[in-house]
């Protein structure tokens, strides 16, 4: 059984801030534990805009506090997110993110990241395995 707390992961190499400005992520589950998914908690900032595409891996993204739009780039649907809402990038979405306060988010993934990941030109992250 594996107990852990986002909190023990602050400001260690699991505690990632974007070089962009507009979000930080914990990753408190990862592939190097092998439960087939990794889980996150991301915070992206009020009044910033993200754009992402995960072309290799399926996100679950479930808002636990603040508001944001999430558009489908590829059919301009707006989805308005607030606690208690989740969005699931099942078909692998271009998708931009416009937290309307400080939006915190649990995301889980699959397959599971690495933590070693970032967003590429288009978004993406690349499909990075363990040893």
């Amino acid at each position: 059984m594996i107990v852990r707390s986002f909190q023990e992961f602050k400001g260690t190499d699991r505690h990632i801030k974007a070089e962009s400005g507009t979000w930080e992520s914990t990753r408190i589950v990862l592939a190097k534990e092998k439960v087939g998914f990794s889980l996150h908690e991301t915070i992206m900032y009020a009044g910033t805009e993200t754009s992402m595409w995960y072309a290799n891996h399926i996100e679950a993204v479930l808002c636990v506090e603040g508001e944001a739009q999430v558009t489908d780039d590829e059919t301009g649907q707006v989805y308005d997110i607030t606690p208690g809402t989740m969005y699931l990038l099942n078909g692998h979405e271009h998708h931009t993110v416009r937290p309307k306060s400080d939006f915190r988010v649990i995301c889980v993934f699959n397959p599971p990241v690495t933590g070693r990941e970032e967003h590429d030109e288009n978004g993406a992250y690349p499909l990075l395995t363990e040893d």
